[in-house]
């Protein structure tokens, strides 16, 4: 065995044991080691919602993409803090990165996370040029269930409508490990979340797909036990379905802890080196600034 395949084996050893022995905080603590400070903004002051500003750190004459991150968590857990290390990949990679937190389960239930989202864009649209970023390049990116809120945004167009934009708005989505299509609902915290039953259908991003959506990414490991890559798959294929502009990448063995570790630990999965490249090759927006 390789050294770097020694090393990886490490890591995702340590980082499962960590997480099955309930230290969340020693496993994120490992992956924002270093990380400096961000600059924290509340962008939504009815319910004191703040998002982390990482700005480019690539010199460059043009301004830079945005990325609005939404971490995942079931829907119930999870903060903005945890994720220095999404953060500062990004912005070394010349892109303006804001980390977002939104409402969480059992204060809210959804569709509550959405319009936060929602709001979020909003701030980023309206803030991005003081702080390097070009609001016609917005992308959405989300891990797990935020990548579920990221998808939404991107094909439900009811969403961005309260801004007065359209899902075309939109540079593009990345979804990483995002359920996309999880009916029927069996427990009982996401019968909570998502409500009676005749309402289900409204949680799912692919029941939305149109052809109206911007350019989508979706990546997603094979060894994924908790989000199974179907979801990738099925909404992929209701995009080709309706000649909407995707790619997929299924990364061989990675689970769903892995493939978001990747942001910091390149050996373990090609995320970052992915989002960055979609972001630097899809066009900027046709909305009209």
């Amino acid at each position: 065995m390789n050294s770097i395949a020694r090393r990886t084996r490490a890591v995702v050893a340590i980082a499962s044991a960590l997480l099955l022995a309930g230290c969340k905080a020693a496993f994120f603590a490992t992956l924002n080691a270093g990380a400096a400070p961000p600059e924290s903004i509340i962008y939504q002051a009815e319910h004191k919602l703040a998002l982390d500003v990482y700005r480019p750190q690539l010199a460059s004459s043009e301004p830079a993409p945005v990325v609005v991150f939404l971490y995942g968590g079931r829907w119930q857990d999870g903060t903005r803090q945890e994720y220095a290390f999404v953060g500062e990949r990004l912005a070394e990679a010349g892109i303006l990165t804001l980390v977002v937190d939104y409402r969480l389960y059992p204060s809210v239930r959804f569709p509550a996370f959405v319009h936060d989202t929602v709001s979020a864009i909003a701030w980023a649209r309206d803030h991005a040029a003081d702080y390097g970023g070009d609001p016609a390049r917005i992308f959405v990116v989300g891990h797990s269930a935020g990548a579920h809120i990221a998808a939404l945004v991107g094909t439900d167009a009811r969403y961005l409508a309260e801004i007065g934009w359209t899902p075309r708005s939109l540079a593009g989505v990345i979804g990483i490990a995002g359920p996309y299509d999880f009916l029927p609902l069996t427990d009982d915290d996401l019968i909570d979340i998502f409500g009676p039953e005749p309402q289900w259908a409204d949680s799912q991003p692919l029941n939305f797909v149109d052809g109206d959506e911007p350019p989508f990414l979706l990546l997603h490991g094979t060894g994924d036990l908790l989000v199974w890559p179907r979801n990738s798959a099925r909404l992929k294929a209701r995009f080709d379905g309706a000649s909407a502009p995707i790619d997929m990448r299924l990364y061989k063995g990675v689970g769903h802890i892995r493939i978001l570790s990747g942001f910091r630990y390149a050996w373990l999965a090609n995320t970052a080196e992915d989002v960055v490249r979609f972001v630097r090759e899809t066009a900027p927006s046709a909305v009209s600034q």
